[in-house]
């Protein structure tokens, strides 16, 4: 359960497979944790392409026949997360567009930071813009573009962004595939048969039965048509930054990112987090699911007992009627419940992965003296959020961050904790390095969440992170 940031997009491609659609249909649904509000699929038959994108689950958007009509042996995929003021059909991805007779669709997941500068001088040039995306603006300056061939006119399109992409092209002979200089957000690479895969994550792969090649690295473009696969690195190398977020929470446990498994990380970022803040206590729960592999660390690490003390509902819409009668916590007890045989009498140590506003954290400490613990001592396996994300997450605007304006004894009264332990940004680099990489594109991390230590400014500093997130793309 999240309870206050939003979960990423994550985009799919797959190059040269008859089952195309329906593999790309399986692809997205092993990403649908990184966005529940809408999905598309776009193919290429080698002439034309065809389209689907709808708001909803990917299961509710297509079905058996929908993807029949999906002709081709190639495709790129999105799943959407849903952004302040942004929630729109117009901004549904893959976003497809013809010109000169040629058509094309781009799939992003990040956030550009000179997206809104780009976007106003295009309009002063008289270029006409259909959704509130960053993504169009790629596609503005690829029109642009005096180059023939459509990677160099990527190349140029991208050469002008800043900011963060993980991003897809389909055209009808080739999928291209990108990653910003500093690799903010994932991007893999893959093969089923003779076919290559790209995906947001490594579990995408499974279920369609793939084998995981390696990550697309930061800068690198890859083409991707029937004479196989072309790479190059056209742009200045920088210090890769891939976002942390995705170890503490955005990734599935059965990813990997940089040559680590997902899972045995956040294990060792909870038994770090027993190192730091061991506490005084009967058991260790977990606020799933995110927090379940900590959990179970920072229980290893102390040698209390690990407990189940909630159960998470995973049948909540997006929608719900809530009665009449106000009841106390109603949005949270509908997603978690506590369980009373495990918590009650004992002192319990509850692990999550981060606190945003605080008003969800507050509220699950309540559930658990409802439920009869004794003490409630909250541990978090990150440090301190005290800034806005500009690459892709829809945090809340700095102000409204609990840690921008509390200390940490501070948010422990406001939650009403009997003690809060954060992890700290040293910490996390402990656990991630205590882990030997098995390939990866290196270990630079983005901390900006944390530090206020930005890789990319955002060009319009005066744009609170609501204005941005008009534009992120996951």
């Amino acid at each position: 359960m999240k309870h206050e940031l939003k979960e990423e997009c994550g985009v799919f491609g797959i190059f040269g497979n008859k089952e195309a659609a329906n593999l790309a249909y399986l692809g997205l649904h092993s990403l649908q944790h990184r966005g529940q509000e809408s999905a598309g699929i776009v193919t290429s038959d080698g002439k034309r392409l065809y389209g689907k994108k709808a708001m909803g689950l990917v299961a509710d958007v297509f079905d058996e026949e929908s993807l029949k009509k999906l002709s081709g042996s190639s495709a790129i995929g999105h799943v959407r997360y849903s952004t302040s003021g942004s929630s729109s059909p117009n901004n549904i991805q893959p976003i497809a567009v013809t010109r000169a007779g040629s058509e094309m669709a781009v799939a992003h997941n990040g956030n550009l930071t000179n997206a809104l500068m780009i976007r106003s001088k295009l309009e002063k040039e008289g270029a006409i813009f259909q959704s509130a995306t960053d993504t169009e603006v790629v596609v503005h300056l690829m029109a642009r573009s005096q180059e023939k061939d459509i990677v160099k006119k990527v190349i140029y399109a991208l050469s002008l962004c800043k900011g963060a992409y993980s991003i897809v092209f389909l055209d009808s002979e080739r999928l291209i595939a990108a990653r910003d200089p500093y690799g903010f957000r994932p991007l893999v690479l893959g093969k089923t048969g003779s076919s290559y895969v790209v995906a947001s994550e490594t579990c995408s792969f499974g279920l369609i039965n793939a084998t995981y090649l390696r990550e697309i690295e930061p800068g690198e473009v890859v083409s991707i048509d029937r004479n196989g696969l072309k790479s190059e690195k056209p742009f200045a190398k920088q210090h890769h930054a891939t976002c942390v977020f995705e170890y503490i929470y955005f990734s599935r446990p059965d990813s990997k990112m940089n040559g680590r498994s997902i899972y045995m990380v956040r294990k060792e970022l909870g038994k770090r987090l027993a190192v730091e803040h061991p506490a005084d206590a009967d058991i260790v729960i977990p606020v799933p699911d995110s927090g379940v592999p900590a959990a179970m660390g920072y229980a290893e690490q102390t040698g209390l007992p690990y407990e189940m003390g909630f159960l998470r509902s995973h049948y909540v819409g997006r929608t719900f009627i809530e009665p009449e009668q106000s009841i106390r916590n109603f949005g949270v007890k509908l997603k978690l419940s506590a369980v009373e045989q495990a918590i009650k009498g004992k002192r319990i140590v509850v692990v999550d992965d981060s606190i945003v506003r605080g008003t969800t954290s507050r509220k699950i400490v309540k559930m658990v003296r409802d439920a009869g613990a004794k003490e409630v001592h909250m541990r978090i396996c990150s440090p301190p959020m005290k800034f806005s994300c500009y690459y892709g997450i829809d945090t809340p605007n700095t102000d409204e961050l609990i840690a921008n304006s509390l200390d940490i004894d501070e948010i422990k009264n406001y939650i009403t904790a009997d003690s809060l332990g954060y992890l700290s940004k040293e910490g996390i680099d402990i656990a991630v390095n205590s882990l030997p990489p098995e390939g990866g594109c290196g270990n630079g991390y983005c901390y900006a969440c944390f530090t206020g230590n930005y890789k990319v400014e955002v060009e319009d500093m005066s744009l609170a992170p609501a204005q941005m997130n008009l534009f992120a793309e996951g």
